[in-house]
């Protein structure tokens, strides 16, 4: 797999979620929309998981589509959340094993963000959030619209202001790598290691402080990056010798797979 090769072709989006993770569509309806808009190459990226792959792959057969084998890994440094995109990933049994333990931590924490809810009287269950749960990630989003269908909250979005989000009454902190762990996982099963949106970080420093780690690319084209944005990342990239990149961040239908402004 040829990242440059894929960039310079065009017609391609590698920042795409799925059921498998917090995404509201399964992989292989991911690829179908993928297919229904021309788009050539896609990366599955669903967070610290690789189940949806094996679906997504046999999807692409199907509708001619290339499906990079990808992953989002969370991780912490100075306080801030870095998430590494890693593309071209095998399963090998360190990152099997490092999946395991995360998807772990992450039933441990929904359960106690659960609580949380139901100690301030808004009573939610397990069986209500795994409605929204259809992979083996339990993500905030799936308690978010759990949260909502019990009446306590308009929209998911009220509830991540007011609950859920980062600092809130609800809120629990979730067990993250460091970078340079992140990347070693992703390299070490014969991935590329790339900075997913540069400019979620809102700070340039610790960007050029993660760009002397050995991170392959920065992903410069992101449906949050403007114009500026991107120009800026490039000149990143090119000082630090790195790869390009760039996704939707698919998600719902909020976003458009295929759609984050890139210009080559």
């Amino acid at each position: 797999m040829d990242i440059k090769k894929v960039i310079e072709e065009g017609n391609f989006d590698l920042h795409l979620h799925t059921t498998a993770s917090d995404g509201i569509y399964s992989p292989s309806e991911v690829v179908k929309k993928a297919a229904e808009k021309g788009i050539k190459t896609i990366a599955i990226t669903d967070h610290d998981t690789i189940e949806g792959i094996t679906e997504a792959k046999q999807a692409g057969n199907i509708f001619g589509i290339t499906v990079i084998p990808g992953i989002e890994l969370s991780t912490k440094y100075k306080g801030k959340t870095i998430d590494i995109l890693g593309y071209g990933i095998n399963e090998t049994s360190e990152l099997s094993k490092v999946l395991e333990r995360l998807r772990d931590h992450r039933q441990n924490r929904s359960e106690i963000i659960i609580k949380k809810f139901c100690d301030l009287g808004m009573t939610i269950t397990s069986s209500d959030v795994r409605k929204y749960s259809k992979g083996e990630v339990i993500a905030r989003p799936h308690i978010a619209k759990a949260v909502v269908e019990k009446g306590y909250a308009k929209d998911t979005q009220e509830v991540f202001d007011l609950y859920l989000g980062d600092g809130k009454p609800c809120s629990e902190e979730k067990m993250k790598l460091n970078p340079l762990e992140g990347i070693k996982l992703i390299q070490n099963a014969g991935g590329q290691a790339v900075l997913a949106h540069p400019k979620l970080i809102h700070d340039d420093k610790i960007i050029a402080e993660l760009m002397e780690l050995p991170f392959d690319g920065i992903e410069v084209w992101h449906r949050k990056h403007g114009k500026n944005d991107t120009d800026r990342y490039k000149k990143i990239a090119a000082k630090y010798l790195k790869l390009i990149t760039g996704g939707s961040d698919f998600h719902n239908e909020e976003h458009s797979i295929g759609d984050f402004g890139y210009d080559l």
